[in-house]
């Protein structure tokens, strides 16, 4: 920012009831931090908003300052959505407030809360909704690219649970979207990324979960893998909508459960969790013990909010990370060749790739319904490529790109837009299949500037 736009710069400090933010302010070095330590930007400015109010005030401050334009939720983006160079961020951090009616199963809540903030508040009422997998993550980034997880088979994608959304549009207007308000704009919101406007509460359906729910881990040696994936893929094919298994393949944390002499050694973890009774989940679980020897097992009954953590300590904030993904409606022993190959010499013992099960209720609305196209997808590949030092970055990320080659030609070809990295760009497209055009008439509707464009973005039409 110039001296000149210093003025301007004190009159939006004395409209917003939230902090605005300076790169000669204390807090300025940890607000612009995110998840993904490879994502280093410098914006001009830091709106912290509070309100509804806060978040007009920066957007139509960004409008009438010719300034790029960053919105940040949870700040879990791999892209690094959340940050700008030398513009403006809306920071929506300490707007986190949660309403449920639990007579209704609905959950109100605003856009700078985390999947721990959501899971905390529904499941007082023994409610909760589909989200994803790590509880740090932002319910706005996650929701707004389509948000799968555990309870995705039995109760749809996120945005299949919305019901209505606050937008702060680029007009710097208070909308609200819905099937019957605006039902274009909410049509694109769910699962158009942060295309059209700033969300800045979602109001989501409910269903009853846990507060105890069947869940765990067992885990084989990677000398195993291919029989164990073979048998996996087998498995899942017959499971009912309730009961999620993912395949991991990484090196072996140091697990309380598996033997120190495991630590460090290539496995494959077979994750599951029973969106139902447990009693009932129990024997439909045993199949996987027998996949092979397992190595351990840790599976049981256990609070739902501590399962939706589970796999927090893998993916704490601060490392460097790079992904490549890819959509699949089947598993080809093709792909389990490439990944058994790719997994036993990883860049850094964090990495990891797994295969997250989508289908069953995923897969029932029509790929029109909404933003998100890709309701063939029946598992979702990641390769998680995670390091700490810098030094590190050209080899890890070249083993990321070289094993999402390998896995291309078995692929379905879609792609989940929240695993996108930001040099991604020409997967738009794909990640929007044949409901890109649509997209790029709402955006001219609603966006016709591209104000929002620090993102997978869409231009307008």
């Amino acid at each position: 920012m110039t001296k000149l736009q210093a003025p301007r710069i004190e009159a939006l400090k004395g409209k917003v009831t939230g902090a605005v933010i300076l790169p000669e302010d204390d807090l300025y070095e940890s607000a612009r931090k995110v998840w993904n330590a490879t994502i280093d930007k410098h914006p001009a400015l830091i709106v912290r908003c509070a309100t509804t109010s806060d978040v007009v005030c920066a957007v139509n401050f960004a409008k009438e300052n010719g300034l790029v334009l960053a919105v940040r939720g949870g700040g879990h983006n791999i892209a690094g959505s959340a940050m700008c160079d030398d513009g403006l961020v809306v920071d929506l951090s300490p707007m986190k407030a949660a309403r449920i009616d639990a007579g209704a199963r609905r959950a109100t809540i605003e856009g700078g809360a985390t999947l721990a903030d959501l899971d905390a508040a529904t499941q007082a009422h023994g409610l909760a909704t589909p989200v994803g997998i790590n509880s740090t993550t932002g319910v706005a980034g996650l929701t707004l690219g389509g948000g799968f997880g555990w309870l995705s088979r039995k109760y749809g994608m996120t945005i299949d649970n919305l019901e209505s959304a606050e937008v702060v549009t680029a007009a710097g207007e208070v909308v609200r979207a819905s099937a019957t308000d605006n039902p274009d704009l909410f049509w694109a919101l769910r699962g158009g990324s942060g295309n059209f406007g700033v969300v800045t509460s979602f109001e989501f359906r409910l269903h009853p979960v846990g507060p105890g729910v069947l869940s765990g881990l067992i885990v084989y040696p990677l000398s195993e893998a291919k029989a164990v994936l073979r048998q996996y893929r087998e498995f899942m094919a017959k499971a009912p909508d309730e009961l999620s298994v993912w395949a991991v393949l990484r090196q072996a944390p140091p697990l309380p459960f598996l033997p120190e002499a495991v630590h460090g050694q290539g496995i494959i973890a077979l994750a599951l969790f029973y969106a139902g009774d447990p009693a009932q989940g129990m024997p439909l679980i045993a199949p996987l013990r027998s996949f092979g020897v397992p190595l351990g097992e840790h599976v049981g009954v256990q609070p739902y909010t501590d399962w939706q953590k589970a796999f927090d300590p893998l993916l704490t904030p601060g490392a460097r990370n790079y992904w490549k993904s890819h959509n699949f409606s089947v598993l080809d022993d093709g792909l389990f060749d490439a990944v058994i190959t790719a997994i036993q010499t990883p860049p850094s013992p964090q990495c990891e790739i797994f295969f997250g099960a989508i289908g069953g209720a995923t897969s029932r609305p029509a790929p029109d319904s909404a933003a998100y196209a890709h309701r063939d997808a029946q598992f979702v590949m990641n390769v998680h490529g995670r390091w700490d030092d810098s030094a590190d970055d050209e080899r890890c990320i070249r083993w990321a790109r070289d094993f999402f080659k390998a896995s291309a030609p078995f692929a379905s070809g879609g792609v989940y837009v929240n695993f996108l990295t930001a040099d991604e760009g020409d997967r738009v497209r794909a990640a929007y299949g044949q409901n890109y055009e649509r997209l790029a008439r709402i955006k001219r509707q609603y966006d016709p500037q591209n104000l929002f464009s620090t993102n997978q973005n869409i231009p307008p039409a």
